[in-house]
C-alpha cells in the first residue's frame, strides 16, 4: 500500500530515519521505495561491493533493480557510527548480511558509508559506499593505527 505524504516525511525525519528505510527496503527488494530515499540530485553516487562508482539515480536504479531480479538481500546495519553536522551527516556502518549457500546461510561482512543531506524535502540520501564482504567480521581499531595505506 502506497505511504501517504505524512507518513512518508515522517520516516525522513532523521538520517536514522533514512537509514533504517534503506536498509527495510534492500531486505524487501522494495524498489520504489529505496529510489525514493535518494536526493533530487544529478551527482547522487553509490558504489557497491567491488564494483564501479555509480552516478545519477537513472544508473542507480538500474543497479538495484538488477539486484533485486535475483531476490531481496538479507542485510541488516549493525555498529553504527555517526558524524552529524549542520545539514549532513555520514554514518559509517557494517552491513552483517545472509547469503544463502549450499550448506546453509552464511554471514558476510561489509563496510559501508552512506551520506546523508538534509534538503527541502527532509532527510536524503546523497551517497552509498560498500566495501567488498568478508566471511569475517570486521575489527575496529580504536586507536591511531601504525599504517594508514
Amino acid at each position: 500500500m502506497p505511504r501517504s505524504k505524512a507518513e512518508t516525511a515522517a520516516l525522513m525525519a532523521s538520517p536514522d530515519d533514512i537509514e533504517a528505510q534503506f536498509y527495510e527496503a534492500l531486505r524487501e527488494a522494495d524498489l520504489e521505495r529505496l529510489m525514493a530515499l535518494w536526493a533530487d540530485d544529478e551527482e547522487i553516487f553509490c558504489v557497491h561491493p567491488g564494483g564501479p562508482r555509480v552516478v545519477g539515480a537513472d544508473a542507480i536504479r538500474a543497479t538495484f533493480e538488477a539486484i533485486f531480479a535475483n531476490g531481496a538481500i538479507a542485510v541488516h546495519a549493525d555498529k553504527v557510527r555517526r558524524v552529524h553536522a549542520a545539514g549532513g551527516a555520514v554514518h559509517s556502518v557494517v552491513e552483517r548480511i545472509e547469503v544463502p549457500g549450499p550448506e546453509g546461510a552464511q554471514t558476510a561482512w561489509v563496510l559501508a558509508t552512506n551520506v546523508y543531506v538534509h534538503s527541502a524535502q527532509g532527510w536524503r540520501l546523497v551517497a552509498h559506499h560498500a566495501s567488498p564482504g568478508s566471511p569475517r567480521e570486521p575489527p575496529e581499531i580504536a586507536e591511531t593505527p601504525s599504517i594508514l595505506h
